[in-house]
């Protein structure tokens, strides 16, 4: 990079300095954000580790740390003896029509890639007919009043339901104890903001949710892997999805959910507890919430409870929760209504209404989805023998790996065959999995089958090599 580059740079980073937290981590953040703004371009090169370093005024090692994380992410790629390079996008339509580059996390949904079947993005794209009628219901019960919706922590009719649906399993709860928000995604967001500090430890399992790990790098925290014993390490934060995981749809045994939550409370850790596909499990049977497993069946104040709607009625259903401690849900309140007075009042209605036939949507939605997973697998065994996976226990996807290659190169292949699939690396906090990829299993069977065939093309012409490329599309 040329020093006029160099002096662009510096006045992009600003006062990137100025936050808390260690240098490499605030370093690392703001790059992040020029990165996935399109400010730095894909292939641009980033200057030397020495060279940054002396213009900013620290120590090399926080260029370095700052690089390798970002590397670890998939955001940039470092190869000695051609420097530092923004990672590069060999996916189509990266700039909007005025020019300006869209941000890469966006661009399946911006830019949908014609002739594509996205399997980047897990959401149900059916919507039961019972949806159509809860919002008769809803529009029907707002008629004639003047809610306005002016309710950081949600429709009073919406908490005491979810209050009512979680005291059913198992876990007494009440309406102060519940906050609307919307989707699961800005629980999470939220949370961050709350509970989580630059440079604080952030523990998750891996693989995870590729969002929650997105919210937890924006807030600059150090996000580590690991297993519930590492609970007794006291990080500023856990992260667990114990039901229906996205993306394996691994459900975790109650004996190690009763030890979730009793190191959560022991050690005094805020633990979340992603709920968002619990109800997907193909047994038919939701276990209870990891809240629930207190001593004498009492519930364990540590642990915040996500849940959505999206995936179990339709990924357009934008209506999440939070269930914890009144006093946290209070201060949560405080902090949405400072970005967010409150979310649209007709689909918390029908939320409410939704969750009165929760019986009903969840055998439909389960009966489809396990129907569906069964045709996957069948699909992958007779097509792609080679590939390995275990079958889902629940939720919505299946966690394949590849027998030789990286699925950042093979997505390359599988985008110029017809279908977009989201490389492993974007699951796991340190970057691994790099030979693994998540497929759902939400369309229809011939639909699942012509995506399989598609693959099956792709990988008779893969030869395990090609360049690698961000893995930084949209997944939910």
């Amino acid at each position: 990079m040329n020093g006029a580059n160099l002096d662009d740079l510096v006045d992009l980073l600003g006062r990137w300095a100025s936050g808390r937290g260690p240098l490499y981590l605030l370093l690392a953040s703001r790059l992040r954000v020029l990165i996935d703004d399109g400010v730095l371009p894909p292939d641009e090169p980033l200057p030397p580790d020495r060279v940054l370093a002396r213009r900013l005024a620290v120590g090399r090692g926080t260029v370095v740390a700052a690089y390798d994380l970002l590397q670890q992410e998939g955001r940039v790629v470092r190869r000695q003896g051609s420097g530092t390079r923004v990672a590069a996008l060999d996916l189509p339509a990266t700039r909007t029509a005025d020019g300006v580059p869209a941000n890469p996390l966006m661009q399946h949904i911006l830019h949908p890639p014609d002739g594509v079947q996205l399997l980047t993005c897990a959401a149900p794209h059916d919507p039961p007919a019972a949806m159509f009628e809860a919002y008769e219901e809803a529009a029907a019960r707002l008629k004639g009043t003047w809610d306005l919706g002016y309710q950081p922590a949600g429709n009073p009719a919406l908490r005491a339901a979810l209050a009512d649906y979680y005291c059913a399993r198992g876990l007494r709860t009440t309406p102060d104890e519940i906050m609307v928000t919307t989707g699961a995604q800005q629980a999470l967001t939220l949370l961050t903001a709350l509970l989580v500090a630059p440079g604080d430890t952030v523990l998750t399992e891996s693989p995870t949710y590729p969002g929650a790990l997105e919210a937890f790098r924006h807030a600059s925290a150090v996000v580590k892997p690991g297993t519930p014993e590492q609970l007794r390490e006291r990080p500023a934060l856990a992260y667990f999805v114990p039901t229906a995981r996205n993306p394996d749809g691994a459900v975790m045994p109650n004996s190690e959910r009763r030890r979730l939550a009793a190191l959560a409370a022991q050690y005094d850790v805020p633990l979340i507890d992603d709920e968002v596909c619990a109800e997907l499990c193909f047994s038919g049977e939701t276990p209870p919430p990891t809240a629930a497993y207190g001593p004498g069946n009492g519930q364990v104040e540590q642990v915040v409870t996500v849940g959505s709607l999206s995936k179990l009625v339709w990924g357009g259903l934008r209506v999440g929760w939070i269930r914890a401690a009144a006093p946290l849900v209070s201060r949560l309140s405080r902090l949405r209504a400072v970005h967010d007075l409150g979310g649209e009042v007709l689909g918390q209605l029908a939320a409410a209404a939704l969750l009165r036939r929760l019986d009903e949507v969840r055998e439909a939605r389960v009966r489809t989805l396990r129907a569906r997973h069964d045709h996957l697998c069948a699909e992958l065994r007779e097509r792609l023998p080679s590939w390995s996976f275990e079958p889902a226990r629940g939720g919505q996807t299946i966690w394949v790996r590849l027998p030789r290659g990286e699925v950042d190169a093979f997505a390359q292949v599988a985008l110029r065959h017809g279908v977009a699939v989201p490389p492993g690396r974007s699951f796991d906090p340190l970057g691994g999995h790099a030979g693994h990829m998540r497929l759902h299993f939400l369309f229809p069977e011939d639909e699942l089958s012509r995506a399989v065939n598609n693959l099956a093309a792709a990988w008779a012409s893969f030869d395990g090599a090609g360049r690698a490329v961000s893995r930084h599309a949209l997944i939910v």
